[in-house]
């Protein structure tokens, strides 16, 4: 299965391994909860996935990467302790707690999170004294004499044999005791997950034209060279600061991160075209309304997959708009919850800097809380921290403004927040008009051609777009999406009809 797939199905198990009956108990015994075993190659986004999954469960992670470890680390070091047997003293060893487990009581204490997942990757690339050691807690969920805290699920990750010649095979007896899920890559799943991340623009049209250049291995005289998914997604980080640095990224740089040389040299060049297009096309100009003639009629005669390049330009650069403006929606509603308190504080007679520092506070311990469980997204941390440093800058404006009584100190943070609301005004005209501009020059070049509906088919699949144009709107994408969904239903009857008198033939023939 594809890797949405996998993160489905175990986020699925979870749910399984993790419901109680009206008695508290587990239905399914943790002796028959299976840990999970994820196969596939590597760079595809296994470890993400768990990451994913804990964050929308509310669960707390722990992840290791196994080869790391030495059988003293993983099982803890041994000790000599004294027991009674049949009236008799004997030496019996002991062990330590396991470096791995301690980490899993050690998240429970700081969190307060009773459940959630253990993942260990690179499963089968353990040592040879270490592998006894996690057969036998993939088995029995124990390390030396102690078990893995009931409410958590064993997740595990491993490379198939051709992508690493240290994997070990497991025997018949593990494999039947594992809920194993293969994995395989699928670019059109990793498209979808690029767009909700932002990655960078040049990234995902680029490997939409050349989509044969997503994963590769191949094996040549010079050792194992390759492109993965995890490669893309980290040289689309450094990109993006690359940009904001004003630094360039050439081929050396590339081939850092995709070691498949032609692809790596492939890429470099079309980020070359892709930097060129923003230029040449004015990228800036038509998003604000004042593109010139003859860039209109320059796209036009352009190839296709130049046409694709400028397209792949403008979403990118509207879904930044997008993400700006959702950001600031989700801020401004984060807010209103908390001046929704901070005002019922202040009714109860609360002194009106403490409540804001309190809040600040608390807000704080939950992100703290959240990181350490490994629950935090990126997108998630930042509108958090924006929150805080907010509700802390309201603190000092009070205090140094000092407003008489809490009906002016509410009036003061009233206003304030207003500001904020009106952020989230602008940043939304602001995205409006660069959408309504880029549908207005699409329209002027290509007029109702196939390039319009792939503009309004990326405008859907881009999460914030979408979100964008459900929440303010957009007449010139209700009015092609109309016409794609009319042209679709169209050729649908169309093709129906044909249907009906291919087989009309068929009797008069028999």
């Amino acid at each position: 299965m594809n890797i949405k797939q996998a993160k489905q199905e175990i986020a699925n198990t979870l749910k399984a391994y993790l419901s109680k009956d009206e008695l508290g108990n587990y239905l399914i015994p943790p002796v028959r909860q299976r840990p999970v075993l994820l196969m596939g190659p590597p760079g595809v986004g296994k470890t993400q996935i768990m990451e994913q999954v804990a964050a929308e469960t509310g669960v707390g992670l722990v992840a290791y990467t196994i080869t790391h470890h030495t059988r003293q680390s993983a099982v803890g070091l041994p000790f000599i302790e004294k027991r009674t047997y049949g009236g008799e003293e004997y030496a019996v060893t002991e062990y330590t707690m396991s470096e791995i487990l301690a980490s899993v009581y050690s998240l429970m204490e700081k969190t307060g999170l009773k459940e959630g997942i253990l993942f260990l990757d690179e499963i089968n690339c353990v040592s040879e004294t270490l592998a006894p050691m996690m057969l036998q807690f993939l088995q029995c969920k124990t390390f030396g004499n102690q078990r893995l805290p009931e409410g958590w699920l064993i997740a595990a990750a491993g490379n198939p044999p051709e992508y690493n010649r240290s994997v070990r095979d497991f025997d018949v007896v593990t494999l039947d005791r594992v809920k194993r899920i293969d994995v395989r890559e699928d670019f059109a799943v990793w498209k979808e997950y690029a767009r909700a991340k932002g990655l960078h623009g040049a990234v995902v049209s680029y490997l939409d034209i050349k989509k044969e250049n997503f994963y590769r291995v191949e094996t040549t005289a010079e050792g194992l060279q390759f492109a993965t998914a995890r490669g893309w997604e980290d040289l689309s980080e450094l990109l993006t600061v690359y940009e904001t640095l004003g630094l360039k990224a050439d081929r050396e740089v590339v081939g850092q991160y995709i070691q498949l040389p032609r692809v790596a040299r492939d890429f470099a060049n079309y980020l070359e075209l892709y930097n060129k297009y923003r230029k040449i096309y004015h990228v800036d100009e038509i998003l604000k309304g004042t593109w010139r003639p003859v860039t209109v009629r320059e796209l036009r005669a352009a190839p296709f997959d130049e046409k694709l390049s400028v397209m792949g330009l403008l979403l990118s650069r509207l879904s930044e708009a997008a993400r700006e403006a959702r950001r600031q929606d989700g801020l401004c509603e984060s807010l209103h919850a908390a001046l929704t308190s901070f005002k019922a504080s202040l009714s109860a007679g609360e002194n009106p800097q403490e409540v804001l520092g309190a809040l600040a506070r608390e807000r704080r311990e939950a992100l703290r809380r959240a990181r350490d469980a490994g629950q935090l997204e990126k997108a998630r941390q930042t509108l958090a921290q924006l929150e805080i440093n907010i509700l802390e800058d309201y603190r000092r404006r009070l205090i140094q403004e000092n407003p008489a009584g809490s009906e002016a100190a509410m009036d003061a943070v009233r206003g304030w927040f207003g500001g904020e609301v009106e952020k989230r005004s602008s940043l939304a005209r602001t995205a409006k008009a660069e959408l309504d501009h880029a549908f207005a020059f699409l329209e002027e070049t290509f007029g109702q051609g196939q390039e319009l509906v792939l503009f309004v088919t990326e405008l859907t699949a881009y999460a914030d777009t979408s979100w964008f144009i459900e929440t303010f709107g957009c007449d010139a994408y209700f009015r092609h999406n109309r016409e794609l969904l009319f042209d679709d239903t169209r050729r649908r009857i169309r093709e129906e009809i044909i249907a009906v008198k291919a087989a009309e033939q068929e009797e008069s023939h028999d």
